[in-house]
């Protein structure tokens, strides 16, 4: 519990220093960055606890913990409404970005680390 809550302060500290960074000018770019950058490594890390090359503590502070406070669904399914309402051709560009490129790119980070591209497994 302690781990996860831990990792769950990282997070959440982490995708509020994105949202101060990264400008949304009408598009949440934030939100849209944290959620693939975050499928991404979670696809990374899964492939590490997978293959035994983290520890199962370690996996789930960043996997449940960090990762999980550091992307976000809440605020995903509000900016799709809000760019719904105002603009439905980046709503629906919102939607495939984060629904298809989002696991395209937990499914390459696992690949990395199966294929021993990033981390040999020796």
């Amino acid at each position: 519990m302690l781990l996860v809550a831990i990792g769950g302060a990282l997070g959440a500290s982490l995708r509020y220093l994105v949202i101060l960074w990264v400008p949304t000018d009408g598009f949440p770019w934030s939100t849209l960055s944290v959620n693939l950058i975050g499928s991404f490594i979670l696809g990374i890390i899964i492939g590490l606890g997978t293959n035994q090359l983290l520890d199962e503590k370690t996996t789930l502070m960043i996997a449940t913990g960090i990762l999980g406070a550091f992307t976000t669904m809440s605020t995903y399914s509000m900016d799709t409404i809000t760019l719904w309402e105002n603009e439905k051709i980046l709503a629906i560009l919102y939607i495939i970005a984060t629904a298809i490129i989002g696991p395209i790119l937990a499914l390459i980070g696992m690949e990395t680390v199966n294929s021993g591209i990033i981390f040999n497994k020796n």
